[in-house]
C-alpha cells in the first residue's frame, strides 16, 4: 500500500513538475516555488471543502482507505460502513474527497522535497556562492511538512480531536507563508521607497493578528459553532449573550464533548463564535489601518490595494455565512480568503524588511533573510 500511496503522489506531482519543465521561465527554480505555492493554496482550499463536507474520516484510517491505496480497492469496507450508517462519517464520496485531499498533499511534499533538492544541488555546485539556492529555508520546508503530515495523521487517528484538527489548519496556513518568503525572495526584487520602522512592526503585528483570528476560526469550524449566532450585529438578540467560557475553550477535548466527556453546552459554542466575530473587528481595523499607511509608499501599492480588496470581500463573506446560514461554497471562500491575506500581509512583511539595495549587498541581505 505504501509504494501505491508514493506512486499516486509522484503522479500528482508530476503535472505541475511538467508546467515547470516546459515553461518558458529561464529561472526554473523560481517558477517551481510559486507552482508549489499555487498547489499548496488549493490543498488549503480542498482542505477546508474536506472538512466543511464532514469528509475528515471518510477513510478511518491512515496514510490508506482500509487498508487500501484508494477508495476503489476498499468498495466493500466503505459501502458496508456506508450502509449501516447511510448518514455517517464514511460515504463513498467522503471517502473520495478525504483520499484526493491526502494525494494533493502527497504531491505538495513531492514538489518540496524537488525545492530542496535543487536548493542544495545549486548550493553546493557554486561553492555557496550563488545566494539564490540558500538551503536553509527549503530544508526547513521539508521538516515542516513532514510536522503538517504528522498532524494530519493525528487529524484521523484521534477522530477529529478540535485543537488538532486547527493546528493542522495553522500549520498549514504557516507552509503557505514560508513558501511566499522562499518566493518573494527568488523574486525580481522592485525599488521600495525605504519604510519607517513603525511599519515593519505594524506589518509583523497584523501577520500575527491574522494567525489569531484563523485559529480561532479553526476553532469555530472544528467545534461546528458557525451558526452558534444567527443574527448581527447581535448575537442572540443581545450585545453579551450567555457564554461558557471555560468549556468552549478547554483544548484537550474530544469532538462535542466537555474535558469531562459530557456533551457540550450550547453556551460553550456560542463563546466560540462571539470571540471570533469580535476578533475579527480588530483585525480588519488594524489591517486596513496598515493598509492605508503602505498606500502612501512607493512599491507597496500594489500590495495595500489588494490587502484592502481581499480584506472586504473576507469581511463580507464572513457576514454571509451568518446570514445565509454558512452555504458551502462561501464557507470554502471564507477559507481562502484567510489564505489570500497570509499570503498578502507576508509578501508585505517581505518587501518592508528587505528593501531594495546594490547588487552585492542585496544577496547578502537575502541570504540573512533565509
Amino acid at each position: 500500500m505504501l509504494i501505491q500511496l508514493a506512486i499516486l503522489g509522484l503522479l500528482a506531482a508530476l503535472l505541475p513538475l511538467t508546467i515547470v519543465w516546459v515553461s518558458s521561465d529561464q529561472n526554473k527554480y523560481r517558477k517551481l516555488v510559486w507552482v508549489t505555492v499555487f498547489l499548496t493554496f488549493d490543498l488549503i482550499m480542498f482542505g477546508a471543502f474536506t472538512r466543511l463536507t464532514d469528509s475528515g474520516l471518510g477513510c478511518p484510517d491512515w496514510p490508506g482507505c482500509y487498508g487500501h491505496a484508494n477508495p476503489l480497492q476498499a468498495h466493500e469496507q466503505i459501502s458496508a460502513a456506508e450502509a449501516a450508517m447511510p448518514t455517517g462519517p464514511v460515504t463513498v464520496a467522503k471517502a473520495w474527497i478525504e483520499m484526493i485531499h491526502r494525494y494533493l498533499a502527497m504531491a505538495v511534499g513531492v514538489l518540496i522535497i524537488s525545492i530542496m533538492v535543487i536548493a542544495w544541488r545549486g548550493w553546493i555546485k557554486s561553492r555557496r556562492a550563488d545566494l539564490r539556492f540558500s538551503p536553509t529555508l527549503p530544508t526547513l520546508l521539508l521538516a515542516f511538512v513532514c510536522l503538517q503530515g504528522a498532524f494530519g495523521a493525528w487529524t484521523v487517528t484521534l477522530k477529529l480531536q478540535p485543537v488538532i484538527v486547527t493546528i493542522h489548519l495553522l500549520l498549514g496556513m504557516f507552509l503557505l507563508s514560508m513558501l511566499v518568503w522562499l518566493g518573494a525572495r527568488e523574486n525580481m526584487h522592485h525599488p521600495v521607497a525605504a519604510p519607517a520602522r513603525s511599519l515593519q512592526r505594524m506589518a509583523a503585528v497584523a501577520l500575527i493578528l491574522l494567525f489569531l483570528q484563523i485559529a480561532l476560526g479553526g476553532w469555530v469550524s472544528t467545534n461546528y459553532a458557525a451558526l452558534a449566532c444567527t443574527d448581527f450585529p447581535l448575537c442572540h438578540g443581545r450585545v453579551i449573550p450567555d457564554m461558557d467560557f471555560e468549556h468552549g475553550f478547554t483544548l484537550w477535548r474530544h469532538l462535542g464533548k466537555t474535558a469531562d466527556g459530557e456533551y457540550l453546552p450550547f453556551a460553550a459554542l456560542t463563546a466560540v463564535h462571539w470571540v471570533h466575530r469580535n476578533f475579527a473587528f480588530v483585525v480588519v481595523i488594524f489591517i486596513a489601518w496598515l493598509a492605508h499607511k503602505a498606500l502612501h509608499i512607493e512599491g507597496l501599492r500594489s500590495n495595500a490595494r489588494w490587502l484592502l480588496i481581499v480584506l472586504g470581500a473576507q469581511f463580507l463573506t464572513g457576514m454571509s455565512t451568518i446570514f445565509l446560514k454558512w452555504p458551502l461554497a462561501l464557507a470554502v471562500i471564507h477559507n481562502g480568503g484567510a489564505a489570500l491575506l497570509v499570503l498578502l500581509l507576508t509578501m508585505l512583511n517581505y518587501r518592508v524588511r528587505i528593501p531594495a539595495q546594490p547588487t552585492a549587498d542585496h544577496a547578502a541581505t537575502r541570504l540573512s533573510a533565509a
